[in-house]
Parts: structure tokens; sequence; C-alpha cells
């Protein structure tokens, strides 16, 4: 039986989407049996490890800079700005349904698992349980819609992908953040990382037609 390379690669391209839907929640769940069978794994040792090489009196008054972009009050702040600044305000209230529906996730998540945080290590207090990292879900879910509707909406190449790029990057420093400051478990993070890139796709795709992203993709075509 001849493989038709061409016929996978079609296949591929028109399921990505999915594919990594698929990937993400299956590595979360796997992540998430690992929790309730052992509280420390060997990636929240090393993941540590690596980190905590770069504590230091200069780098930690940033790490909090930081950290603070993936917190309610500023994510909030920035959405109500942003509902303010954009016409569409279709984009606005999709904008806030996001934040609702990952913050109501993450709690739901939270309260299931009920992982204690780590304690030997913080360097700021912070209570609830640890896994999933709340600030990952929403940096995730917050600046990679951003980064969606930045993709879609901006035509000049050069700022969509610095903004984009820019907006990345804020996402993976605030996962690394929760590590560094002793608050949250490598896993933690990473478990925070994979849901919501699930969940994003899946958001995005539903209100693709109500916000006229998909229009707009169709006419490029």
């Amino acid at each position: 039986m001849k493989i038709n390379t061409e016929e996978i690669k079609r296949f591929f391209k028109k399921n990505l989407k999915w594919i990594i839907i698929f990937f993400c929640i299956i590595y979360f769940i796997e992540i998430t049996g690992d929790v309730y069978q052992k509280d420390i794994m060997r990636k929240d040792i090393y993941g540590y490890k690596i980190i905590s090489n770069f504590i230091s009196d200069s780098i930690t008054p940033i790490a909090k800079i930081i950290t603070e972009f993936g917190s309610v009050v500023i994510l909030i702040s920035i959405a109500t700005i942003l509902f303010i600044v954009i016409r569409n305000k279709k984009i606005g209230f999709c904008i806030f349904l996001n934040l609702a529906i990952i913050g109501a996730l993450n709690q739901i998540l939270k309260n299931i698992v009920q992982r204690p945080r780590p304690t030997e290590y913080r360097l700021i207090n912070q209570s609830g349980y640890s896994f999933p990292s709340g600030h990952s879900m929403a940096s995730v879910a917050f600046y990679g819609f951003l980064i969606y509707l930045i993709f879609k909406k901006v035509k000049n190449k050069k700022v969509r992908n610095t903004v984009i790029f820019c907006l990345a990057l804020l996402i993976l420093l605030i996962g690394i953040s929760r590590i560094y400051l002793g608050v949250h478990y490598t896993s933690d993070v990473l478990a925070g990382f994979l849901i919501s890139v699930s969940y994003l796709m899946i958001f995005t795709s539903i209100i693709d037609d109500y916000i006229g992203t998909s229009k707009e993709e169709k006419n490029k075509n």
C-alpha cells in the first residue's frame, strides 16, 4: 500500500489546531496524574534549580513587576482600557468573557487537585492552591487572545510581528517569574500553559464568526 504524503500533509494542515489541542490536553492529564501520585516531581526540582541560579537582589524586583502582569488587577485594568479604546464592542466583550471563563476554569481545576503551594523558597506571599498556575493560565488566555486579534487585524507586518513577539515573551516571563518567586512548581506553570493553549484555541474557534475575524481571513484568501 502506497502512502500518499500529500494527503497526510493536507490532513495535518487542516487539523493542526485540533492536533495541538489533543496533545496539550493529553500532556496536561499526564502531569495532573503525576501530581496526584507524588507531590514534587523531577521536573519541579530541575526547573527550580535552573531558574534559582538567576536569583539576585537586582532581578527579584523585576520578577515581581513581571508577575504582576498576570494578576487579576492588571488584566482587568488592561481589559477595561481596551474595551473603551476598541471600536468593535464585540471584541471588547469577548476580552472580558475570555478572562471570566479562564478565571473560573482555573478555580475549578485548583479546587479539584488542591495542591499546596511550595513553601521553602518563597520570595512573595501568595495564598490559595498551586496547581495549575492561575497567572500562567490567565496570561496565555489574555495575552494569547491579544496575539490572535493582532495577527488577524493588524496589517503592518513589522508592527504585527514585533508586538506578537513581545506579548509571547511576556507570557513566558510571567510563567518563569512564578517559579522564580517560589509560589509555583514548574509543573504548575507548564500545566497552566498547556490547558490554557487548548482552551484559547477552542475559544477563538467559537467566537471567530461573532467578532468577524473569520470573514476577514476569507477576504484575504
